[in-house]
């Protein structure tokens, strides 16, 4: 190891023992059973209020020197603090990448799409990623849509998620976009709720923009995809526009 990637990684690893401090210290909980409730596969969490004006200072502070260590060592830090399995630490993990969002390159897409692997396991997670920090290389042409086929292939459903959810601020920020409503062909027979409600949502929004080619796209599926889908997806419809994509009987 050079001596420029050991000074990188002791100072790694002093942030995430460092977060790792504050996290215990700033437990509660209480907060921990109040929000259980909303993550069906578990929520393994301290309890932390992100209204803790440590939470801010520190995640500035720790960013800083991230940055000054290297331009990777934000997503070094992040490979460790996703798989932790505790959820404030993925969060500041995501907020990393958020805030040092002007080093990512074409490769740091590939790197990030990892944090699936074992990280990034509950729709929380998943949306703000996407919202923060995915959107980001599609909105700045970092990557193209093809870089999205392999997600929508991945055995990990967050990821899968992630593909539609991701191209929602595109959606919303570019009037003129066409939703590439190909891309999420393979996500209309998804079994996992998560994905499902991911290409609703989707669907909802690309329906807002471009009303006819959506609904021609969903009545293709109308009598194949799950229902889940369509509630997401005809949210916005009247009660007549929604009744057009009941499944035949």
């Amino acid at each position: 190891m050079s001596k420029s990637a050991s000074a990188r990684a002791g100072v790694v690893k002093s942030i995430v023992a460092e977060i790792r401090d504050f996290c215990v210290a700033n437990a509660d909980p209480a907060l921990v059973a109040k929000y259980a409730k909303f993550f069906r596969e578990g929520y393994d969490a301290f309890g932390l209020n992100y209204k803790n004006p440590g939470w801010q200072a520190n995640r500035k502070s720790w960013g800083d020197r991230l940055r000054a260590a290297g331009p990777t060592a934000y997503l070094e830090a992040g490979d460790i603090l996703v798989r932790t399995g505790k959820y404030e630490e993925a969060a500041f993990a995501i907020e990393f990448a958020a805030d040092l969002s002007d080093l990512h390159t074409a490769d740091t897409f590939s790197r990030l799409a990892g944090w699936f692997d074992g990280g990034i396991r509950n729709w929380a997670h998943t949306d703000v990623f996407c919202s923060l920090v995915l959107s980001r290389f599609l909105v700045e042409g970092i990557v193209q849509l093809e870089a999205l086929a392999p997600w929508v292939a991945s055995q990990h459903k967050y990821q899968r998620r992630a593909a539609p959810v991701m191209l929602i601020p595109l959606l919303k920020q570019q009037k003129d976009y066409r939703p590439p409503l190909s891309l999420i062909e393979p996500l209309m027979s998804d079994a996992a709720r998560e994905v499902q409600q991911g290409a609703g949502w989707f669907l909802r929004e690309a329906w807002k923009l471009e009303p006819k080619p959506t609904e021609e796209f969903l009545m293709r599926y109308k009598n194949s995809a799950p229902r889940l889908i369509f509630q997401y997806a005809t949210e916005k419809m009247t009660p007549d526009q929604r009744s057009r994509f009941r499944k035949a009987r």
